[in-house]
């Protein structure tokens, strides 16, 4: 049965990761196991097969390449670890991740995928490496050349399964499994498990353990919600923006790492703001000191990790703000349910990188909510907030009436000048010295925004051959990145509409407002016939081929 997931109080080494490890993830800022780490690890330690279930951002990529780092065997530099994934953005970025895990081992791994040169990566193969990182059609490129040998492998990870087969690849699968020995250990993780996952884990997984993370309900708090979509380079200014405009009561700043807790704090300070940083890199004593001031009101904003903040009771946070985006939808509610305590009304707001949307919208969905998206408030904006701050202030003063003292400046000041322009001057000069920069400095922080084409006719293009000799052809459709389309979309609903394997389907080109595919020639008209009536992602699509000369 599905485990419901655990308390979060194990450690790294208490999953029996090696000192090398432990030290290289210390380095990195990572603090405790998720979930899906403290269960899957061990188990892919001792070396059983294993098919997990978690969300996208849970920590699963850490969860099954920690034991692959532990596993190698430093003096074979042939392949020993293959690890296939439905997209060449996730195979750079798990190949990124097992490098920085096994940097303390100089493990070399290699991405292999469609659209980069075969040249460099065969050279890559050639010089020889320990991991190798793919998507199934070049991996059976490879296997084909003769350039990959798996042979070797001992763990084979099929990294979100049931994406790869919506994209037709379950024959590209069973021909890269079916090539590697038959004593390796497999991994399968996949966000759901169809009929035909559950196939495909009887077929090759060996009496695997089942690693199902139950996500918990989530309850929404009484809090305003906000998402701002910003590039990374002007994060700081964003936050710095946010935190004038909101003017929180206190706020705590969550950031991944402890190492961006530092840096995050150390800018605020520089910026005038007066930040308390928390996280495991601190002593009990420390933390004591930290924890206490911010109860006690002496900090206004703490800069935290997820786990030091946790247990954290503070009912006066009127503000949570994810510097980084969260790792998942439970990450994001135990985070925002910091504030909004005791009945009083709350703010979360997150900032995200324009590549961390679709992230976004997993936690959504997770969550079963939409996040308000908004924009970074604009230079008058903030100006006039300022104004209305410095204003509230001055009313303040004159309902206490406790000003005798200036009058005398003030009829001094008078004799020589108007009044209305020494009240101006006056408010000038106290917002000048309330603020850290004077408020004509106040420029705009450039916001990321799509990229829009201007329409044009389609090109006109020629049909080619793939490496092998197959004619290949190009078909149009109607879809582009504007309707939400990404190639996996495009290939699932053609390999299941048509039922056409996903070898028959070569490269993808998403424009804004159309999609180009290239296909084998011979089940192009087949493919058109079984799109007329079809749909993408609810889009009813028009797909058609292209006129070549």
């Amino acid at each position: 049965m599905p485990e419901s997931t655990p308390p979060n109080e194990t450690t790294f080494a208490d999953l029996g990761l090696c000192a090398g490890v432990l030290d290289t993830l210390a380095a990195l800022g990572y603090e405790a196991p998720t979930p899906i780490q403290q269960r899957a690890i061990p188990v892919l330690l001792a070396g059983r097969d294993a098919m997990g279930s978690a969300a996208t951002g849970t920590g699963k990529t850490a969860a099954f390449a920690l034991p692959i780092v532990e596993r190698l065997e430093a003096e074979v530099r042939g392949v020993q670890a293959l690890i296939l994934t439905p997209t060449r953005e996730l195979a750079v970025q798990v190949a990124q991740a097992i490098h920085r895990y096994g940097e303390h081992r100089y493990v070399t791994v290699l991405p292999v995928y469609g659209g980069q040169s075969i040249v460099h990566q065969l050279r890559g193969l050639q010089r020889g490496v320990q991991v190798v990182v793919g998507t199934p059609g070049r991996l059976l490129d490879h296997l084909a050349r003769g350039s990959l040998d798996l042979s070797g492998v001992r763990t084979v990870v099929l990294d979100e399964a049931d994406e790869m087969l919506d994209m037709g690849f379950v024959d590209d699968i069973e021909a890269i499994l079916d090539a590697t020995p038959a004593d390796r250990q497999t991994a399968l993780f996949s966000a759901t498990f169809p009929p035909r996952i559950l196939a495909l884990m009887n077929k090759y997984l060996r009496d695997p353990v089942r690693l199902q993370i139950k996500p918990p309900k989530h309850e929404t708090p009484l809090v305003r919600q906000v998402v701002y979509v910003v590039p990374r380079a002007h994060k700081l200014d964003a936050l710095e923006r946010v935190l004038d405009v909101e003017d929180p009561r206190a706020a705590i700043i969550f950031c991944r790492t402890r190492t961006e807790v530092d840096a995050v704090a150390d800018a605020l300070a520089i910026r005038g703001f007066r930040p308390s940083a928390l996280h495991g890199g601190l002593s009990q004593v420390q933390r004591d000191r930290v924890m206490g001031g911010f109860r006690e009101g002496g900090a206004e904003i703490m800069v935290a990790t997820d786990v030091a903040a946790r247990g954290l009771d503070v009912e006066h946070v009127s503000h949570v703000i994810n510097f980084d985006i969260p790792e998942s939808a439970e990450s994001y509610m135990h985070r925002i349910g910091r504030t909004a305590r005791a009945g009083r009304e709350g703010t979360a707001v997150t900032l995200v990188e324009p590549r961390e949307r679709g992230q976004l919208r997993a936690i959504e969905r997770q969550a079963g909510q939409q996040i308000e998206g908004a924009r970074i408030p604009t230079g008058n904006e903030l100006r006039a907030r300022r104004q209305q701050h410095v204003a509230a202030s001055v009313s303040e003063v004159i309902e206490a009436q406790d000003f005798d003292s200036w009058m005398v400046l003030v009829d001094s000041l008078a004799q020589h000048h108007d009044l209305r322009e020494v009240a101006a001057s006056a408010l000038q000069l106290l917002a000048s010295r309330a603020y850290r920069e004077d408020a004509e400095d106040a420029a705009d922080i450039p916001e990321w925004e799509p990229r829009y084409e201007r329409p044009r006719p389609a090109p006109v293009m020629r049909a080619g051959r793939a490496s092998d000799g197959t004619r290949m052809t190009r078909l149009f459709i109607n879809v582009g990145s504007m309707a939400g389309i990404r190639p996996s979309d495009l290939v699932g609903a053609i390999a299941g509409e048509a039922r056409v394997p996903g070898k028959a389907i070569g490269a993808i080109t998403i424009g804004d407002r159309y999609s180009v595919i290239e296909v084998v020639a011979d089940v192009a008209d087949k493919i058109i016939r079984a799109m007329e009536k079809a749909t993408v992602k609810g889009r009813s699509v028009r797909i058609e081929r292209y006129r070549e000369r």
